[in-house]
């Protein structure tokens, strides 16, 4: 009987399954998701206000914005391996695809006129086009198989910039503080291997990123280079900790890089083309938001440089309060210890504007500000250091030697670039922080520094912007971490951060 009753209650399933199916042709299908509306009239009126467009090119501009990202590529690997892979390229489908048409538009196929010896490459497509097509099918087929295995990567045209700017050569020390995905710490990876082709180089590349989930990307993304020098971190960039490795001597040293990336968290509006649902979030609370933050980093770089090293300061927004804000606000910290680098001379062939020194602050709900007007409806801190410098400061800051790409120049995104050089220590960081130091005892590690810690050698108290979350944070490769949140402490367990400490220092030896 009990079997009975279940087969029973199985066909009466079915039944009601067959029903509902049955109702479900005769429904009307839903139509796919609705297009996004391209427009928004704050948007408008911030940029407008800024002026950082010409008038007469506001509607090229406008109408670049709302077109589709075109694709481009670079050719990754040695010098050797990357010119055989573009003969190829060039053999067996540069010239198929010239003049070839698609969805009624000719295919314009060209290398980057900045990139060195033609290793990167646009295509007027975008890449749903590319990935749709039936023409480009062997195409498209290629461009995936080559990227699985390292030899090209799809990466948009001004992700390029940073890394050919920063200038890494085989015995630096390099430290990526913002890394994931990996496109840009790839490239890093390949300036390190360049020249010492079928050698190992004397330098390394710390890839950092604050996100867990996106580590594993950054890992995925770089380990097709097969690089023995490079080693990936999970920590907050804005207290990223100071290394310290052990020579053959075995004295200990404190680890300052020769270059620096510091590809920040912004409110991505240059990358409207590529994502466009932020038109529908944009609005100017997002800089007043992110701009403590990435000044935090920005600073928090500069202390781990090394003097006559360079640091590449860049986002992927058009915003000066997320831009020119930053760096001036660096600069008036470093007293004279950091200067902006003029980089008009190097990527010849890359349009691009001057940075400005005089900028506009909007609140979150569209009114204008100036210096020291609190704002309560905005729901953010208003500070200072958002403001425009003086005339006088600004003619000493030299913010014109930054570098903003507007989309419409070369058919690309939206993207900012500042080059800085370090000249001298930073004031609140005295000279015999380079002397070897001793490993701190764990009653010492327990203790908070007190305010007289927060003092330079000249005795004049840190900037409070940055005496928060810039302090030393003094870790020993072999010894137990003398300063380091609790929040890092709960997440990687102290045998993990010894083996990283450890494969770190025979990286370094």
């Amino acid at each position: 009987m009990g079997r009975t009753k279940q087969t029973k209650r199985k066909k009466n399933l079915h039944k009601g399954e067959g029903r509902a199916s049955k109702k479900r042709k005769h429904e009307p299908q839903q139509e796919g998701y609705s297009e996004i509306l391209k427009e928004n009239s704050l948007y408008e009126k911030y940029y407008k206000g800024q002026g950082l467009i010409p008038e007469q090119e506001w509607d090229q501009f406008m109408a670049t914005l709302k077109e589709y990202l075109p694709v481009t590529f670079r050719i990754t690997g040695t010098k050797v391996l990357a010119k055989s892979i573009l003969a190829c390229l060039e053999r067996r489908y540069f010239s198929e695809l010239s003049g070839l048409e698609v969805e009624g538009e000719k295919i314009q196929l060209r290398p980057l006129e900045w990139y060195p010896d033609r290793l990167a490459w646009h295509i007027s497509l975008s890449r749903s086009i590319i990935r749709k097509s039936p023409l480009l099918s062997k195409f498209h087929s290629f461009l995936v198989k080559e990227n699985q295995q390292g030899n090209l990567s799809r990466q948009e045209a001004v992700s390029m910039i940073p890394p050919l700017l920063l200038g890494v050569e085989s015995h630096h020390y390099v430290l990526d503080m913002c890394a994931a995905p990996g496109s840009k710490t790839a490239q890093l990876i390949e300036s390190l291997h360049e020249s010492q082709e079928g050698s190992i180089p004397k330098g390394v590349v710390i890839a950092n990123d604050a996100d867990n989930k996106r580590c594993y990307m950054l890992v995925h993304q770089t380990k097709r280079l097969n690089s023995p020098c490079f080693m990936v971190t999970n920590h907050d960039a804005s207290c990223f900790p100071l290394l310290y490795y052990h020579d053959k001597e075995d004295v200990r040293h404190p680890l300052y890089y020769d270059r620096v990336l510091c590809d920040v968290p912004c409110s991505a509006d240059g990358t409207m083309r590529k994502n466009p649902t932020i038109w529908q979030k944009w609005n100017p609370g997002l800089a007043l938001s992110l701009h403590r933050l990435q000044l935090r980093i920005l600073v928090r770089g500069l202390e781990l440089l090394s003097p006559g090293g360079r640091l590449v300061y860049s986002t992927c927004s058009l915003n000066p309060i997320e831009d020119e804000a930053v760096i001036c606000t660096a600069l008036k910290l470093s007293k004279g210890g950091v200067s902006l680098v003029d980089c008009s001379q190097e990527l010849q062939g890359l349009k691009r504007t001057c940075g400005v020194s005089n900028w506009k602050v909007m609140s979150k709900d569209g009114q204008w500000l100036s210096s020291g007007e609190a704002a309560p409806t905005s729901g953010h801190m208003i500070q200072s250091s958002i403001f425009p410098p003086s005339p006088e400061e600004a003619e000493d800051l030299h913010l014109d030697r930054c570098i903003r790409v507007l989309p419409h120049q070369q058919n690309t995104g939206g993207f900012f670039v500042a080059v800085l050089q370090k000249t001298s220590w930073l004031p609140w960081q005295p000279e015999a922080k380079l002397a070897p130091k001793t490993t701190a005892s764990s009653s010492e590690t327990g203790k908070e520094c007190s305010s007289e810690d927060k003092k330079d050698e000249q005795g004049e108290e840190i900037p409070e912007e940055v005496a928060m979350e810039t302090e030393e944070r003094p870790v020993d490769i072999i010894g137990k971490p003398a300063f380091i949140k609790k929040r890092f402490r709960k997440r990687l367990p102290w045998k993990r951060k010894r083996d990283l400490w450890t494969s770190l220092e025979n990286l370094l030896l």
